[in-house]
């Protein structure tokens, strides 16, 4: 066994950048590139005097191009055992410096997350991304843990939850959002998907709140809750019976005596709910225990909504009502998606050339280098154009899936995934805000979006799944 870990280590050192996946390496290489064009054509200027002056964005987005490639080589040539090694102090600097920059960051658009050192900011989020990922591998795959044991899931949450907790002190709930995506590598591990549904449900009750009044939600949920019990025990006229007898109390209540009806509904679908749960322990129909819970939760958190909203930061107020429809502010918060969707779509299928767009040329997109970098693509490149972006990370997504479950063991499974739910949720939540499908929250499109802390931090992340794989591979061979 001795004699097997010794070749094993020798592979490592001896193969370097040998077993690289280069279909990955080049996918990267190619959404970067594209990002640099893209940002260079946002923010070029035909009138200045000196296009390679370090002011423009594209020679400072250049410039950190060279920073990440210098970070993926160092990458690329340690051994994997450092990435194991390392988790837990990387975990807990990234902690610190979420606090460290609560009490003495930066403030840009009301979020208090950044580190300024002269004339370039680092965002300390961004790396905290990659020290989450690694010590979530690290916890995971130590030896005996199973994720549907409480006390082992409890190390999950809490390695998630000291993180969100400081982001969303900071005021950059966008970037807490994010770390959500974990979630997607749980389910991978095992995590049961009942436990997925509350957190669905919360969603899906916030928003409705804002749409529909809560005696609509109550009575919507009656119905669905009384069809899902005649499906699982057939007892039709039961339930119609049921229902006949909770709309007559919710009338009787309401017109005879002075309570409301959202009083009304809430006192009657209490007592309901008590008898369906004693019903449901009498006849050991226990299935029915879930949803009745769930409807109880309903209940008990509808009317929090309204306090929810209100500690929200007033931006971030506006932009959950004007996705919800609630609101309309076309010169204001919806100023930038009603700009980013002319773009995009006055790109037709072949979009008008490079350097051509009208939108992006003269400024009617805000952050059209940063975080509505896509529609600089939709405009120039047209339909293809995004389809060709959107395939590239949709491979890049799937490949990083493919080495993990590639690997075999449970480290690099585990990262592996994680950087896939990463970025699989910053291309669907920023490629979703630039086209209306979803409220904006300021989160770049990774590899293409101007900024270096972003660049940096997903290059790290792709390089050590890259070198992960790469480890697993000469093992692999050298064994042989």
């Amino acid at each position: 066994m001795k004699h097997y870990h010794d070749i094993s280590s020798r592979g490592n050192n001896m193969s370097l950048f040998g077993n690289i996946d280069i279909f990955t390496l080049g996918l990267y290489a190619a959404l970067v590139l594209i990002g640099l064009l893209s940002i260079t054509s946002a923010s070029y200027d035909s009138e200045a005097s000196n296009i390679f002056s370090m002011s423009h964005n594209y020679m400072k987005q250049l410039m950190w191009i060279g920073i990440s490639s210098v970070a993926a080589v160092v990458i690329l040539l340690l051994e994997r055992r450092y990435f194991h090694m390392f988790a837990y102090p990387a975990y807990v600097l990234g902690i610190l410096m979420l606090l460290a920059c609560l009490a003495v960051g930066r403030e840009v658009n009301g979020a208090k997350a950044w580190f300024e050192f002269g004339g370039i900011r680092v965002q300390p989020v961004e790396f905290v991304k990659i020290a989450t990922a690694l010590t979530m591998a690290r916890v995971m795959s130590a030896y005996s843990f199973n994720i549907k044991r409480v006390s082992d899931l409890a190390k999950i949450v809490a390695v998630l939850f000291v993180p969100l907790a400081i982001i969303i002190l900071q005021n950059d709930t966008g970037s807490g959002l994010v770390l959500g995506a974990f979630l997607f590598v749980m389910y991978r591990e095992g995590l049961t998907k009942y436990l997925y549904f509350p957190a669905i449900f919360t969603v899906a009750l916030f928003i409705s709140s804002f749409i529909f009044t809560p005696e609509a939600i109550f009575i919507t949920l009656l119905i669905l809750f009384s069809g899902y019990t005649l499906l699982k025990t057939g007892a039709l006229l039961g339930h119609v019976r049921l229902l006949a007898a909770m709309f007559a109390a919710m009338l009787i209540l309401t017109v005879a005596t002075p309570l409301s009806g959202y009083q009304s509904i809430m006192i009657v679908c209490s007592i309901t709910a008590v008898v369906l749960a004693v019903m449901a322990i009498k006849t050991r129909t226990l299935m029915l225990l879930w949803p009745l819970l769930m409807y109880v939760y309903a209940m008990l958190f509808v009317p929090t909504c309204d306090f929810l909203f209100t500690k929200l930061e007033p931006h971030q107020q506006n932009r959950i009502l004007t996705f919800v429809g609630l609101k309309s502010d076309p010169r204001g918060i919806d100023y930038n998606v009603i700009q980013s969707k002319i773009a995009i779509g006055s790109g037709n299928l072949f979009g008008k050339g490079y350097l051509q767009g009208t939108q992006i040329r003269y400024d009617y997109v805000p952050e059209k280098h940063t975080d509505f970098i896509f529609c600089t693509v939709g405009e120039e490149w047209g339909f293809f154009g995004t389809l060709v972006v959107i395939s590239l990370y949709v491979a890049l997504i799937f490949r990083l899936m493919r080495m993990g479950e590639r690997i075999g063991e449970t480290f690099g499974r585990v990262y592996c995934y994680s950087v896939a739910a990463i970025l699989l949720f910053h291309v669907w939540v920023n490629v979703g805000m630039t086209i209306g499908l979803m409220p904006v929250m300021g989160i770049p499109l990774p590899l293409m979006s101007y900024g270096g802390s972003s660049l940096v931090a997903f290059t790290i992340l792709i390089m050590i799944a890259i070198r992960l794989d790469a480890s697993t591979t000469d093992d692999n061979i050298y064994a042989l």
